[in-house]
Parts: C-alpha cells; sequence; structure tokens
C-alpha cells in the first residue's frame, strides 16, 4: 500500500478515514520535481484501491501548496534526456488531471498558501477547493515568455469563467483566496487558522454519502460537461442504471422505502440512514 512507500517527495498521512497526500519539498515551495510526479502517479494508483482511504486531501508541506514545475530539475534536467523528458511529462499529466480527477473518492484541495502555474492542475482537479485567505495564486508564465503550458491553460478555462482566465493567463496578476472564491476557482475561503478544520468538516461531510453515490456522481457531472443535451440524457440513465446495479448498500431502494414507507426520512433534509453492505 501507498504507506509503505518510501517516498521523498510526498507525505501520506492517513486519520479518521481521511487520507493526507502533502507535496513535500518545502524548501521549494513543492515545485513539482520529476520525481515527485513519479511518486505522487504511484501513490494514486494504490490510494484508488484503498479502503481505509474515503476521502482523500491534497496539500503542501509549509507555507505553500505548489508553485508549479520546478524548473531546474523539471524543464532544464531533462533537456538532454527525451526519455526522461516524455517520462516525466507523462506522470505530470497522469497524476495532476487524468487519476486525480477521476479519482473514485471525494478529493479535496487544501490549499494552503503558493500556488503558481502547474498547480493550478490539481486544483482543478479535485472535486472541492478550499484556500486560506491570504493564499497567493498566480499564472506567471507570461512574465517570463511561456504560455499556460501542458494542461493547466485548458484547466483554467473550464474553471473559471473565459474573461478572468484570459485576465489572469495574459497580466500574470496574482490574487488571494478571498478573490479566488468570488471568481469560482476555489469553493470557499477562510482564514488560515481555520483552514484544516474547514477542510475535515467537508470530509466528514462527504464520508457521511453513499460511496458508490459519490463515485457514479462525481463521474457523471465531469462527463457531461463535454456532451449535448441528447448525449448526456442517455448517458446519466445509463449510469443512474449503474449506479442502482454496483450500489453494495441498495441506497435507492433504502431512500424510498424510508420516505415512502417509513416516513423516516425527508429528501432535501437530510440524508437516509444507510445500511452496511452485507
Amino acid at each position: 500500500m501507498a504507506e509503505k512507500q518510501n517516498y521523498e517527495t510526498i507525505k501520506i498521512e492517513r486519520k479518521d478515514g481521511i487520507t493526507w497526500v502533502i507535496l513535500n519539498r518545502p524548501e521549494k515551495r513543492n515545485a513539482m520535481s520529476p520525481q515527485m510526479h513519479m511518486e505522487m502517479d504511484q501513490a494514486l494508483d494504490d490510494l484508488a484501491v484503498d479502503p481505509a482511504t474515503r476521502v482523500l486531501v491534497l496539500t503542501g508541506a509549509g507555507k505553500a501548496f505548489c508553485a508549479g514545475q520546478d524548473i531546474a530539475l523539471f524543464f532544464r534536467g531533462t533537456e538532454d534526456d527525451p526519455a526522461a523528458r516524455f517520462r516525466a511529462r507523462r506522470a505530470s499529466n497522469q497524476w495532476r488531471w487524468q487519476k486525480l480527477s477521476t479519482f473514485p473518492k471525494a478529493t479535496i484541495a487544501m490549499v494552503n498558501g503558493f500556488c503558481f502555474g502547474g498547480g493550478f492542475t490539481q486544483v482543478c482537479a479535485c472535486d472541492f477547493a478550499i484556500a486560506a485567505d491570504d493564499t497567493v495564486f498566480g499564472l506567471s508564465e507570461v512574465n517570463w515568455g511561456i504560455l499556460p503550458g501542458g494542461i493547466v491553460g485548458w484547466n483554467v478555462t473550464q474553471t473559471l469563467n473565459y474573461r478572468d482566465a484570459l485576465y489572469y493567463a495574459l497580466t500574470g496578476d496574482t490574487f488571494d483566496g478571498k478573490k479566488a472564491q468570488e471568481i469560482g476557482f476555489v469553493n470557499f475561503s477562510v482564514p488560515r487558522a481555520k483552514l484544516r478544520a474547514a477542510t475535515i468538516a467537508l470530509a466528514n461531510k462527504m464520508m457521511a454519502k453513499n460511496p458508490a453515490a459519490v463515485r457514479y456522481t462525481k463521474e457523471a457531472i465531469r462527463a457531461v460537461r463535454f456532451m449535448n443535451e441528447p448525449q448526456a440524457h442517455d448517458y446519466l440513465i445509463a449510469k443512474g442504471d449503474a449506479l442502482r446495479f454496483n450500489d453494495k448498500e441498495k441506497g435507492r431502494e433504502a431512500g424510498m422505502r424510508q420516505f415512502l414507507d417509513d416516513k423516516t426520512y425527508k429528501p432535501g433534509l437530510g440524508e437516509f440512514k444507510r445500511r452496511k453492505p452485507a
């Protein structure tokens, strides 16, 4: 399992159903090196099938969330080794978007400090994002003659409205956690002293949900963004049928029985009583 790996650039901690995945290069503001990409790629594979992981929280060690790619190691360090650059780029895209955005449990980005450039991608990939009010965000690539490459340029257009995405990509201006909430880049911005508690509260809320319903709902909402109405209609019907078939808790039947027969549950006003699968 992931906790048995001898990671050097990340840390994994578990407590009460929450798995904390910590980018751990605080001396570099958690800038992403090729080694970090390889380790995160492996860790997400392990945690995806780990029954002890009910919610995943991604955060950074020290005073930064992630300063983007490590320019010296990720770019210059692979210039003369095309194979190493290919492996680093592949692992980078796989964990930060493909694996994180399709992770089968709820995911939360706890943005605890500086978040720049490539660090935006994993914020976009997580289901939820909570930032400290004094967090500094920035797409600074334009300031040194490049563009937001990899997948980050696409990510921000899917998370922000077009005007905001273009403004911050073209100007390189920074913004804080409160502004990030205002423009929809994060769900909440809270005082730094309350950041961890707010993250745990959201994680606990998600752990109270039917895990199959969480998984299928997040898959469905992500997928239909890129469909037209007829495609989305058919897909959602099929997805609902798949959820009903694969839900070991039989949540649909339990919820309907408690609402219609037992009169113990009112949809929209709380959780129905879940039963553990046999």
